[in-house]
Parts: structure tokens; sequence; C-alpha cells
């Protein structure tokens, strides 16, 4: 049986004046909340779980999808579920989004598939939109910091990709600030202005603001992006008392049990505390915090459910 075609919910911008926010000096609006594509939505996943929770984040005004040619597992998997989700239920509203992806990290064998070059930059994204059924993307950023490849070459390549019309705006991800200097001068003299930043910043780790990154965004009309905003969990109600046997640290992935310090649980239950104060959940509490940082256009979340991402989006009208 042919399910019905996706309609989503006629209110969804009822509360435009709570959602969005201006990226730095753009003419874009971006959700608070965005929903991110790194786990939960490779080939590994349910694909009715993975359109559920896109579906509810369209639904509640989340417009911006963040993809990268290698999330998964396996790589491209991710986009190839979003190319899905595009053909079966969002071709109407491809107006109504904001898609971003990224390269930059091992994605094919031999010495083409990784780092910052044009090669790699150009190709990587021909696969990505053709998994995706799109002619274009929204955004797309050079996913990490290329020590080796000049950064004229990697930069001229983005603004190849904006002037070939197979991306609206660029992006970068986790360059170091002399570098990020560097890419905001070349791309405004190019009239390809650098729109977004994406970096870790949550609560936990606040290396943007310590390093001056997140100042100079502000200060240049750049916006930004944070991904990791509940450190892989810890920044939940997850781990306040101990350690669940069914949990990413209990499986040592993305975390090890010796990070869970008494000194960190310790803060953790302080900034519970906090956020029960104000009738907040922890995880609610740290999204918040990001948001009230200067400069922070949007949060980037994770969801394995529709209740989480559901419970993740309270962070916006609180």
């Amino acid at each position: 049986m042919v399910p019905p075609p996706y309609t989503p919910d006629p209110k969804r911008y009822d509360l435009s004046d709570q959602i969005y926010r201006r990226c730095g000096a753009s003419g874009v609006l971006l959700p608070k909340v965005s929903l991110g594509f790194w786990h939960n939505f490779g080939g590994v996943d349910p694909y009715e779980r993975s359109r559920a929770i896109t579906h509810y984040a369209f639904d509640h005004g989340v417009t911006h999808f963040d993809l990268a040619n290698n999330y998964g597992p396996p790589y491209g998997s991710a986009e190839e579920t979003f190319g899905r989700l595009m053909k079966d239920d969002f071709r109407p509203f491809r107006d109504e989004m904001f898609i971003a992806s990224k390269a930059g990290y091992d994605m094919w064998p031999g010495p083409y598939g990784n780092w910052g070059s044009r090669k790699y930059l150009m190709a990587s994204l021909d696969q990505s939109l053709k998994r995706m059924n799109l002619d274009y993307v929204d955004l797309f950023y050079s996913h990490r910091y290329d020590p080796e490849t000049p950064l004229d070459e990697t930069l001229q390549a983005l603004v190849d990709i904006v002037r070939a019309g197979k991306a609206l705006y660029v992006g970068i991800s986790r360059w170091p600030l002399e570098a990020l200097r560097f890419a905001d001068e070349y791309l405004r003299e190019r009239d390809v202005p650098l729109l977004i930043y994406q970096g870790r910043l949550n609560m936990l780790d606040r290396e943007p603001q310590e390093e001056g990154i997140m100042d100079y965004c502000a200060d240049h009309g750049i916006g930004f992006i944070s991904f990791s905003p509940l450190a892989q969990g810890l920044l939940t109600d997850r781990y306040l008392a101990g350690i669940p046997a069914d949990s990413r640290m209990a499986k040592g992935r993305f975390l090890s049990a010796d990070m869970l310090t008494p000194e960190l649980l310790a803060q953790l239950r302080q900034w519970n505390e906090e956020a029960q104060k104000k009738d907040r959940t922890l995880a609610e509490h740290a999204l918040r915090w990001i948001l009230d940082q200067r400069g922070v256009t949007s949060v980037l979340v994770g969801a394995s459910s529709v209740e989480q991402l559901q419970r993740n989006l309270a962070a916006l009208t609180d």
C-alpha cells in the first residue's frame, strides 16, 4: 500500500520570530536548532525512523539540514537517505529548505579522496549532488583545515563551485583563526563571502571562544553554528547516575569511561540543578547556553527518535 503524500504542518512557520536567526550579515535566516545527519541517518539505520524524524523537524520549522559526504555508515549513505527523502517527500518543498554538505575527510581510497584539493572538493560535491537528488546545495563547506594544500587552492575551488551554480553559499569547519582570517579576506575579495563557520562548542568545550574564532565571526558578519552541542550525550541526564550499560560510553563509542571523572560528574550534577531551577532538562540548558553566546546562529543536533528531537526543540522557545 502506497502511503499518502507528505503534507507539512501548515503552522510550521507560525513561531518564526522565535525559531530563526540571521546568519551573520547575510540575507539567510537559519533555525536556532538545525538537524544534523552525522549519526542515525545512514544505511544501517531504519529508513522510516529517519523519515519520521525529518518530517517532525520540518513540521516544526527546522529548514536547515546538515550533511557531509562521509556521513553514514557506510560513507555516503546519509546523503543517499536524504536523496530518498527528497524523492519521496520533500521535492515540492525544496525552496523552503536550506541543505548543507561538506568535503574534507576521507571518502574514497587514493590521493584524491581526502583533505582540501580542488580535485577532491569538486569531485566530492558532484557525487553528493547525485546521492541527494539535488541540482545544488544551499551551503558547501570545507570540512577541515588542510595544512598541506595551499589555502588559495581550497578557497578558489569554493568560489568556482558557487560560480558554477552548484552551491549558493560556502562555509568552513574547524579552521584555525589565522586561516579563518585568510579565508574571509580571500572570499570577500572575490564576491563570495564566507557565510558561516562550523565549530565544536558546548559547555565542556569552549575552544572557538578561547581561540577568538567566535569574536572574529561576530565582528565580521560571519555566522557560527555549533556541532556536538551535547558533547556526545555527556550534557544530558544520561550519565548523572553513572554509566548506563547500553550507553555510548559503556560501548566505548565516541566516549570512554575514564572521561567521567568525579570532578566532571560533580560539574554535570551542578549544571543539572541549575537547569531544574529554570524548569529545563540538562540538555535544554546546554543548548540554551550555546544559543546565548555572542555570534551563535544555530546549534546542530542529532536525533535517534522523534521524542529526542522534540526535547531538543524545546530549547527554542523557553
